[in-house]
Order: structure tokens, then C-alpha cells, then sequence
């Protein structure tokens, strides 16, 4: 796919014409992907990276604009190598030469059509993992139905005046809601090989924000009624970086009453998976993005 007319990919649907280098949407992506790190990554939940890492393979460009990310660097606007098909088959296969446990495409929407087209024609003998904000459209989440192995969503907000202050994503809960109802009609319950590898499933990320445990607290209602079908991963690594020091509330790490509330409140609900030591939160954690 050399050009998109009108981009409707995500639930912006800006509309916006893109060509192969770049675009005029929000993302400023064209429609090869600029990828931004190829490389085993061994931090993801366990049954993701286990001992061998997962492939994880980080896209330039976001369909989000929140203002805390940590790979600002990327996400704010496309940089990194250009890719065409056969070079990113080649850089999957690499990756499954050193023994990774998927091919996991970190914030891979802007380029949705670019992997569809890819993985019609060519399939990994490793699961796909698709990880995610969690602001997609589920006609788009809906056209990766026996493609994608795993989704690994966020579920940043119960709220979309906290999305839209926070990541200009005003209509960011339904959208959320509606694709992860897909992923999970897709993948079913979770499946894994007898090292304890994922291979198909949901893992639903909530990242805590600090003066915003309320928020957590009705993410948590809202992901509860899936508890038999989703696994949580309950992230404590926030740290203040992109523009976050403009907002005061949330210039700061969180805390260990913080923490421990929204651990109190999860007891309360049927939620299993995986949760994040304090000392998560640091910034040797952020990638090394060793393509731009």
C-alpha cells in the first residue's frame, strides 16, 4: 500500500492523506512504518518476555498524544528507519533466530494496513503480540481476527475528561471498551506452552497515575466484569516524563499509600494477573531506541 487517502484507522478519522514517507494526520505517519528498536526485551510481563525476551519491535508515530509517555522521543512525531515489507519479515526472522517468545509490535496502529498486508503472506512461527494504548477502533482491531495471538491493551481511563486532558483522546472509554470487547471475542481464553508462555489471550496494562487512584479505582469496576476472560497487569512505573512537570498533579512519582490503596481496592474485585514493584519506576527501564 503505497498511499491512504482518507485515514480512519484509529478513532480519530482525521481523514488524513498519507503517502509512503509521511502524513498529515495527527500521527504524521506515512504508510511504511518507521520503526524506532528491534531488539529481545526481557521487562514485559513474565509469560511475555520469560527467559528468552519478546521480540519486541517499537513503532515511531502514536495515535495518542499523552503527555507523560516515556518514549516521547518516538511518539511524538515519526522518526526512526523506514521499512518496507521484506525488511520487516527479515527483522521478524531475525529476532525469532535469537529465540524470542513472540514478535511483539509496540504502538503498531498508525501502521495497521502495512501489517495486515505483511502478515497475509507471511506468518511467524512465533505468536504476534499486539500492544497497544488502547485507543483503536474495533472495525480495525476486528480486520486482525486470526492474525494477532495476543493483544496487550491499555486501559489508561474510566474517564474521557481525564483522556482528553491527558492524552487528547476525548473519546477515548468507548473506543477503549469496544476494541478490547473484540480482541477478547478474538482470542478467547488465555493459552500457554509448558514453559508458561503466553500464546493467545488478552493481558489488559492499567498504568496508575499519581492524585488519580480514583480513576483506578473505576478502571478496575470496568475491567472486573471480564476478570474470566483477561489478565491484569496493574503498572506502578509512571514516572513524570514528556510534559508532564505542566501538570502539577501528576509532576510527581506515585506513592506507596498511593499504591497500596488501588492494591486494597483490587482485592475487592475478581482481577488476576500480574502487578509492578515501586522500584519499577525508573527511567533505566525506558528503551534505548538504537534506530533513530
Amino acid at each position: 500500500m503505497s498511499v491512504i487517502e482518507a485515514c480512519a484507522i484509529c478513532p480519530r478519522k482525521c481523514s488524513a492523506y498519507r503517502d509512503e514517507i509521511g502524513g498529515k494526520g495527527f500521527c504524521h505517519a506515512g504508510t511504511l512504518p518507521k520503526i524506532a528498536r528491534i531488539a529481545p526485551h526481557f521487562w514485559e510481563e513474565p509469560c511475555i518476555s520469560g527467559e528468552n525476551g519478546s521480540g519486541t519491535i517499537f513503532f515511531s508515530s502514536c495515535v495518542l498524544g499523552c503527555v507523560f509517555c516515556q518514549n516521547s522521543k518516538i511518539s511524538r512525531e515519526p522518526i526512526g528507519k523506514i521499512f518496507t515489507k521484506k525488511d520487516f519479515i527479515k527483522a521478524c526472522e531475525e529476532l525469532i533466530e535469537q529465540g524470542v517468545n513472540n514478535i511483539n509490535l509496540v504502538s503498531p496502529t498508525p501502521y495497521a494496513e502495512f501489517l495486515l498486508d505483511v502478515f497475509k503472506e507471511y506468518r511467524p512461527s512465533v505468536p504476534i503480540v499486539f500492544n497497544t494504548g488502547g485507543y483503536e477502533s474495533a472495525d480495525t482491531i476486528h480486520k486482525f481476527e486470526g492474525i494477532v495471538d495476543i493483544y496487550m491493551p491499555d486501559f489508561k481511563y474510566a474517564s474521557n475528561t481525564l483522556a482528553k486532558k491527558y492524552s487528547n483522546a476525548p473519546n477515548y472509554l468507548e473506543n477503549a471498551l469496544a476494541s478490547l470487547k473484540e480482541m477478547i471475542r478474538q482470542s478467547g481464553e488465555a493459552k500457554f506452552d509448558d514453559k508458561g508462555i503466553m500464546q493467545s489471550g488478552v493481558i489488559v496494562r492499567h498504568l496508575i497515575l499519581p492524585n488519580n487512584i480514583e480513576n483506578s479505582f473505576d478502571v478496575l469496576d470496568i475491567l472486573d466484569q471480564f476478570s474470566d476472560k483477561i489478565l491484569l497487569s496493574l503498572m506502578s512505573q509512571y514516572i513524570p516524563l514528556g510534559n508532564a512537570e505542566k501538570y502539577p498533579e501528576i509532576s510527581r512519582r506515585l506513592t506507596e499509600k498511593e499504591y497500596q490503596k488501588v492494591l486494597d481496592y483490587l482485592d475487592t474485585t475478581e482481577l488476576d494477573g500480574f502487578l509492578q514493584e515501586l522500584s519499577s519506576a525508573s527511567e533505566e527501564y525506558v528503551p534505548d531506541f538504537n534506530l533513530i
